[in-house]
């Protein structure tokens, strides 16, 4: 990346800006889009197959939409049919069963919002039965489920989108910008949290009073993990269970390395660290609630190496929140779920002298002789000091990237271009996650190729 000057700088901030303002136009436009707009052959019939938390987040998010229409849904609990039914209309068609869905023909595309252990197979299925596929992150449980993923993409036409929605937002296509533009110099740390403050936050999710094995499929639940007695706790908060969850990593890290992996045009990293423990949520869950990972990134196309570091506090008593912090010699950029800030401070290769410095030892005279060779050796500049150090930006009142993420995906389906989010990308992001995850339970680092998605 070019090193920019502070002119430089505020002489391409208006081209960014434009770019956002361009970004925010046509996400307007397509959700203000009359539903007579689009012809038979534009509507999708779309299921949902997971109608938990982010089940119906997708839904709602999806329907923003003009021209979709949800014609099924499935679930392994009766209750979470029944209010399907009633909040998308008592005709819709239910099922436990996923398999009926992806042998519907008028189903044209799929949200697989189950738990993790069942996104290899199901989106595999559905892929294979012809359809679209829209994956939530992370897109396989175990990084050997990786390329079997990739290989249903790569032999059916459907188009594969997976569901880490800060890929698409227009903060990340702002920071990218930036980053492109070489306003932050040579990148030397990407520093990253996600943390949060409640019960919720720590997947303590409500329990019905009716869970029983009447009402839950349990069987199809535990698919390959083996026999166990019925347990609503693992049913209703399975996060918290290596048996059917990635636990933090898989739950948050990999919204992290989303991000920063889009902004940056990186594959990942190439050695992957973590380490952390169970304190304070301990409720029979066997995954740690305070998490971190150290990894490092080797040189790639457009970037040196760097490193970068995660976080996951479940017990943060400043009240939870997210952000990526990108680190460079000109500068840093902060991005949160709402907004972005840059700061400018160019780092001078000239070596510094007085202050706390060795030049405070020397005797009168060896301070005078310092200074004399000091300004022949590195004479003055002038700074380009032109307009503010630091800028701001901040998302529009009611845009969501989840409703943008799902705009990706409608369109590269109605048009036949390509997504954000591929599979290839959404294991990248999701396998330095897996790894995170294999290094603290084996306690070792973990050796990845990012190129060829394969553990070394």
């Amino acid at each position: 990346m070019p090193t920019p000057t502070r002119r430089r700088f505020l002489r391409q901030l208006s081209a960014g800006l434009l770019t956002t303002a361009l970004l925010e136009q046509t996400y307007a436009e397509t959700l203000a889009a009359p539903q007579s707009a689009f012809g038979p052959n534009d509507r999708i019939n779309l299921v949902c197959i997971g109608l938990g938390i982010q089940g119906h987040n997708d839904i709602r998010a999806a329907l923003q939409h003009p021209g979709i229409e949800l014609v099924g849904v499935c679930d392994l609990y009766t209750g979470r049919l029944e209010r399907a039914r009633e909040v998308y209309g008592a005709e819709l068609f239910v099922t436990r069963d996923y398999r009926e869905l992806l042998s519907r023909p008028d189903v044209d595309a799929v949200i697989v919002a189950t738990p993790d252990h069942w996104h290899d197979t199901i989106t595999i299925a559905a892929l294979d039965a012809g359809k679209h596929v829209y994956c939530e992150k992370p897109m396989v449980q175990q990084l050997d489920e990786g390329h079997a993923v990739l290989e249903a993409e790569q032999r059916n036409p459907g188009v594969l989108i997976v569901g880490s929605q800060r890929v698409s937002s227009i903060l990340t296509e702002q920071a990218r910008e930036i980053y492109r533009r070489g306003d932050l110099g040579q990148l030397v740390l990407v520093e990253t949290f996600n943390d949060r403050f409640s019960a919720l936050g720590a997947w303590q999710y409500s329990i019905p009073r009716d869970a029983s094995p009447e009402t839950v499929d349990w069987d199809t639940f535990l698919k390959d993990t083996g026999d166990r007695p019925f347990d609503a706790k693992r049913f209703f908060r399975w996060r918290n269970y290596r048996d059917y969850g990635t636990g933090v990593a898989g739950d948050l890290f990999v919204h992290l390395f989303s991000g920063a992996h889009r902004i940056l045009d990186s594959m990942g990293p190439e050695r992957i660290f973590s380490t952390g423990g169970l304190r304070y949520w301990n409720d029979g869950r066997d995954v740690p609630d305070v998490f971190i990972a150290s990894c490092d990134y080797g040189k790639q196309a457009g970037h040196p190496a760097f490193n970068m570091q995660l976080r996951v506090n479940f017990v943060d008593g400043g009240g939870g929140g997210s952000r990526i912090r990108f680190v460079g010699t000109e500068g840093s950029l902060d991005v949160t779920d709402s907004g972005l800030t840059l700061q400018r401070k160019t780092l001078s290769d000239a070596p510094g002298y007085g202050g706390w410095d060795a030049f405070g030892t020397f005797s009168a005279a060896g301070q005078e002789e310092f200074k004399t060779w000091y300004q022949e050796q590195y004479p003055p500049t002038p700074p380009a000091v032109v307009g503010p150090d630091e800028w701001n930006y901040r998302t529009p009142e009611g845009y969501s990237d989840h409703v943008h993420h799902f705009g990706n995906w409608f369109e590269a389906i109605r048009g036949g271009g390509k997504v954000v989010q591929d599979g290839a990308f959404g294991f990248r992001a999701a396998a330095p996650s897996l790894a995170a995850n294999t290094s603290y339970f084996e306690r070792k680092i973990v050796e990845w190729d990012p190129e060829t998605m394969q553990v070394v």
